[in-house]
């Protein structure tokens, strides 16, 4: 899928995980910075499947009136907190407001903008146990297609130069590397570990194939670590951004 911002907007802003948090997002967006003609990139970790399909309808009816006031859009793409229907079948599709597939470009402000989402849930086991009682036939808790996955026919589909990606997930030459916490949860769940480390090895081999095809990466922006962390690596800016940490990608680069 192409999605094209080119006149829509004059600058682009990536954001951290947000986890549900949908008005706090646009109140900081519209409100709290006044940033207008923009476009947001939600790395992940929106919040889609946790309620009713009607309610996010409600959501963006709430909302949808200071984006437009602000010329504000809004695109979201996909962590392992979201149903990943959402985003493969683009069951969010508003003008300023949408779920963007796996693989999909975004086009603004000079940029093509590579979007893969996914990554592993750490407390899956503990999610898996919730399920019996917390899922119902429109909402979940856990999602067994939550990781990233390659696919070199995707990318050989492109037919655009991709200078930026934006995924959930980092490659594994990116923080974070601590794996403190992550041994805890992988103390009840075995293969944990084996599968944290196919999910960065999924985002290098989309790393190394971009780079074999002679795209142009500049800049990768990812969420999912809850931290803040930025490196030039091989010619390439990596940023991890905190929850709800807005990070504008467009020339003058500045932290909110």
């Amino acid at each position: 899928m192409y999605f094209n911002y080119n006149d829509a907007v004059k600058q682009v802003v990536v954001c951290g995980d947000i986890h549900g948090d949908f008005h706090t997002l646009v109140y900081k967006l519209c409100i709290q910075y006044a940033i207008t003609d923009t476009l947001l990139i939600v790395a992940g970790d929106c919040g889609f499947g946790f309620e009713k399909p009607a309610y996010y309808t409600q959501v963006y009816n709430k909302d949808a009136g200071r984006l437009k006031k602000a010329n504000n859009y809004v695109a979201f793409v996909r962590g392992n907190h979201d149903n990943p229907a959402y985003f493969s079948e683009e069951r969010i599709a508003y003008k300023r407001w949408r779920t963007i597939p796996d693989y999909s470009i975004i086009s603004a402000c000079g940029h093509n903008i590579l979007c893969i989402g996914g990554a592993i849930s750490i407390d899956r086991e503990y999610r898996k146990r919730q399920l019996a009682w917390r899922a119902t036939s429109q909402t979940g808790y856990y999602w067994s297609d939550e990781a990233p996955v390659f696919s070199a026919a995707a990318i050989d589909d492109i037919t655009v130069p991709v200078d930026t990606i934006v995924t959930h997930t980092a490659p594994s030459l990116c923080e974070k590397h601590d794996k403190k916490g992550l041994r805890d949860w992988a103390e009840s769940d075995p293969t944990l570990l084996d599968d944290v480390a196919a999910e960065r090895y999924t985002l290098d081999m989309v790393h190394d194939y971009l780079l074999q095809k002679g795209h142009p990466l500049r800049e990768w922006y990812y969420g999912h670590f809850h931290q803040s962390w930025a490196a030039a690596i091989d010619g390439i800016r990596y940023r991890m951004l905190d929850i709800m940490e807005f990070y504008d990608m467009t020339p003058h680069n500045s932290s909110f």
